[in-house]
């Protein structure tokens, strides 16, 4: 793993997995930085989504018609190795969290073969 210090900005660059398989394992490193203490993943363009995103993005919307938030974020640096997904739903309420990610990990299985992690955060929208 290598550091170095530029314009307040620590950089530590460092593969997503370790599979061997991967362009992420390979030459396209992923970068994390830390800015201020906080950990964040470095992306090209803030507003361009990857084509991973939108497909997930998608599935979750048809699956969850009635969310009011669904959000994807690729985070291997764009690899496609590692997502976070956010879904605001009622179909949530009355469910334990363990409950909603399973019914999320369901809608997403055929995704989840060909990734290396996945975030899961889900919520019930206020009243």
């Amino acid at each position: 793993m290598k550091s170095r210090l530029r314009d307040h900005f620590i950089i530590k660059s460092q593969p997503v997995c370790y599979c061997n398989t991967c362009d992420c394992c390979h030459v396209h490193l992923c970068l994390q930085t830390y800015v201020l203490g906080r950990n964040s993943i470095a992306r090209s363009s803030s507003s361009s989504h990857t084509v991973g995103e939108t497909r997930i993005s998608q599935i979750l919307k048809e699956k969850f018609p009635q969310a009011s938030s669904v959000k994807v974020v690729d985070i291997s640096g764009g690899c496609g190795a590692m997502y976070e997904v956010h879904i605001e739903s009622d179909e949530f309420r009355g469910k334990r969290t363990v409950q909603q990610h399973q019914i999320v990990n369901q809608a997403l299985k055929d995704e989840i073969k060909a990734m290396h992690g996945l975030r899961i955060f889900t919520d019930v929208p206020r009243k």
